[in-house]
């Protein structure tokens, strides 16, 4: 396998993590978007990282549906069997991607255009997302018993691009999952080496 993905995504940071916790081995390949790498746009039209190239089952991209592609190869090893806790697990995952969604639209919303068109009712808007998405994260943070899941990982991608893209901007008041990560790390020491970083 292999995996075509950016050190700065935090969809690719998931995906990383997912492999490395399941022992699964992907080469892993940086590529830049921007520049429309032949590899890349080959197999996903889409453009997007991560993708990954199985060979056998064809390219597979966007992150979730990569992640459910590596449960299966590892016949579960990624996701509780039981369907409440499974369901729980997804919709952990489904809030932290949604946050990391708005996240990136306002970098992408700062970095695209000329500063003087910078949209700001756009950028509060989706700003306000991630504020609830955060607060109710804060308060209900999944607990890392004896095995990680895909929403695990998910959240603390998340909360790697915090770091990276918002740092000071997003912590007050979240004392617990500001220090998420550390309690995260002690389960899965490989963290400071696969969070998204520049």
């Amino acid at each position: 396998m292999k995996l075509l993905y950016s050190s700065t995504s935090p969809y690719s940071s998931k995906v990383r993590m997912a492999l490395r916790y399941l022992g699964m081995d992907a080469d892993v390949v940086a590529v830049a978007t921007n520049e429309d790498p032949p590899e890349l746009i080959g197999n996903n039209p889409l453009g997007k990282i991560p993708t990954l190239l199985t060979g056998g089952d064809g390219p597979i991209f966007d992150s979730r549906a990569i992640m459910h592609y590596l449960d299966r190869r590892s016949k579960g090893g990624l996701y509780p069997r039981k369907n409440r806790k499974r369901t729980e697990a997804e919709v952990l995952e489904a809030l932290c991607d949604g946050i990391t969604d708005c996240l990136l639209a306002i970098v992408y919303e700062r970095r695209q255009r000329p500063e003087e068109r910078v949209h700001q009712p756009y950028i509060d808007r989706q700003w306000q997302k991630v504020s609830r998405g955060l607060d109710y994260l804060n308060a209900n943070l999944p607990k890392t018993g004896k095995s990680l899941h895909g929403g695990h990982f998910s959240l603390a991608a998340l909360i790697g691009y915090l770091m990276l893209r918002f740092p000071g901007e997003w912590e007050d008041g979240r004392t617990a999952l500001a220090a998420w990560p550390q309690k995260f790390e002690k389960r899965f020491e490989d963290y400071s080496e696969l969070k998204p970083q520049a």
